[in-house]
């Protein structure tokens, strides 16, 4: 037995039997175990939604500050230095997550990112002001990943997408709540002689403190390691935790490769960063969404220029944010509900995009201001592919270690998208936009390209194992399976998910 079976992540170690088997059939006691899990577990989708929504909520603060001269009228760089940091430490933040365990590193994470938030105020001019962006970038690096792996600890792939689906709903969700708490908050002002953004800071801050607390107290490192000391009698007999566990084993046995309190070794790293099988999915991680990035940031500005005030510009953004919400949603459902019906959902944002890019990038000055918002609002109540390609990227990686360090990769490529998309509208070109608008077509043109070529590769490396396979007899087989050293999606009994599969 090797070590990483020695050392098999605690949710896959209880062994399968026969009797666990005919336990697992009885569909109706796995319902009942699984909405219990659900119900306990801050892996449940609404508590972990609420940290997501918290994370991002501290970046849009700054557009909430950026009417406020006496903090910094510059938001943009403070934003660069978050993601820059972001983006640097996101490895290093997912590989303490392993080493320490995610039900342990994120309620730190967030603690630590708390701290940082609620100095803020105390600011006493630009050079503090960007140490803490710096400063939070640093400490949230890596968050999303450690959510995506905590999260698979205790979901079949399949259920997955859906659940990551819903904690990104609120990140779209806090493009809806950030402008209206902060003009609510921001008109404390005044109160005790204090100015209304540092109030923002200070409440919001404190919130996200007594939610890192309480995740402490909630996150347990798996289903069979639910009992503390003050929770003495844990939440499932020895009998759900056998059903709990094989569900998941008999989903994806790979996650029985490493444990979830194991460090990853630079030997590891360079493993899961160099398998070129993941780099097509990295790809569209970087580009899939840059269309729609642009006329999203600019949103209000596009709405103020069309001579909205800024309350209603506000409230007028509200629908496209609740519509991306509503189709993400729905696209992800549809992707685990009719699998192989469903060849080609993750062209559907592209082909969403295409048609209203065209739009604006002909539109012509003087266009009724209603109909180009209802152009805009159109365009970005896109259906994201988002959740479902964190779960390609995962299904595909076919190990705990991949999976790991994929998931960091992905999302650090999805960052890097963001920082492409703010260079493509330029000062010189407002209010229209159009030549911007025209890259965005260009850009879309492309990621229709990617999609394609991305699902022809797959389907390629499929038909080439298959061939070696094949002409494999029924004792090569068992001799590959028992003295082969290949590992993950290596392996030639391996076949990787492609759109139609997996989308």
């Amino acid at each position: 037995m090797s070590d990483l079976e020695k050392n098999a992540m605690t949710i896959v170690s209880v062994p399968i039997s026969d009797s666990t088997s005919d336990e697992e059939r009885r569909a109706d006691e796995k319902a009942k175990i699984q909405r219990r899990l659900e119900a306990l577990q801050p892996s449940d989708p609404p508590p972990i939604a609420l940290m997501v929504l918290l994370r991002a909520k501290e970046n849009h603060d700054l557009n909430a500050i950026a009417t406020q001269p006496s903090v910094f009228d510059d938001p943009e760089l403070a934003r660069l230095q978050s993601w820059e940091h972001y983006l640097h430490f996101s490895i290093p933040g997912l590989g303490a997550a392993f080493t320490i365990s995610p039900d342990r590193w994120i309620p730190a994470q967030m603690i630590l990112w708390s701290i940082v938030a609620t100095s803020q105020f105390w600011l006493k001019g630009k050079k503090s002001f960007l140490a803490t962006r710096a400063l939070l970038g640093i400490l949230q690096g890596g968050f999303i990943p450690d959510v995506c792996l905590y999260l698979s600890y205790f979901f079949k792939g399949t259920e997955l997408p859906f659940r990551l689906a819903l904690f990104w709903m609120a990140n779209r969700m806090t493009d809806v709540v950030a402008p209206l708490l902060a003009y609510g908050i921001l008109h404390l002002r005044g109160n005790h002689g204090i100015e209304g953004w540092r109030w923002l800071f200070l409440i919001e801050g404190v919130f996200t403190l007594i939610i890192g607390i309480w995740s402490i107290f909630m996150m347990t490192p798996s289903p069979t390691q639910t009992k503390t000391w003050w929770r003495p009698n844990g939440w499932f007999t020895e009998r759900e935790e056998k059903i709990l566990v094989n569900r998941i084993l008999r989903d994806d046995p790979s996650k029985g490769d490493m444990h979830n309190r194991q460090a990853i070794t630079p030997k590891l790293l360079w493993e899961s960063l160099s398998d070129y099988d993941l780099w097509p999915i990295y790809i569209i991680g970087m580009l899939f969404g840059i269309p729609g990035s642009p006329p999203d940031t600019y949103l209000t500005l596009t709405l103020r220029s069309l001579g909205f005030d800024t309350f209603n510009s506000n409230l007028l953004s509200i629908p496209a944010q609740i519509g991306t919400t509503i189709n993400m949603l729905i696209l992800t459902y549809l992707s685990e509900t009719y699998i192989k019906q469903r060849a080609f959902l993750g062209l559907v944002s592209q082909i969403w995009f295409l048609p209203c890019l065209i739009a604006l990038s002909v539109l012509p000055e003087g266009t009724n201001k209603w109909g180009s918002y209802a152009l805009v609002t159109v365009l970005l109540s896109y259906p994201t592919p988002h959740p479902m390609q964190v779960g390609w990227t995962s299904r595909n990686s076919n190990t705990v270690r991949t999976r790991t360090v994929s998931a960091a990769a992905y999302n650090m490529m999805v960052q890097l998208s963001s920082i492409i998309s703010a260079n493509i509208y330029r000062a010189d070109d407002k209010p229209l936009y159009r030549r911007g608008n025209r890259i965005l077509v260009a850009i879309t043109c492309l990621n229709i390209a990617v999609y394609l070529s991305t699902k022809t590769y797959y389907v390629l490396r499929n038909k080439q194992r298959d061939k070696i396979w094949d002409a494999m007899s029924d004792e090569e087989k068992e001799l590959y399976l028992a003295t082969t050293t290949d590992k993950g999606s290596k392996r030639l009994d391996f076949r990787f998910l492609t759109l139609k599969h997996c989308l």
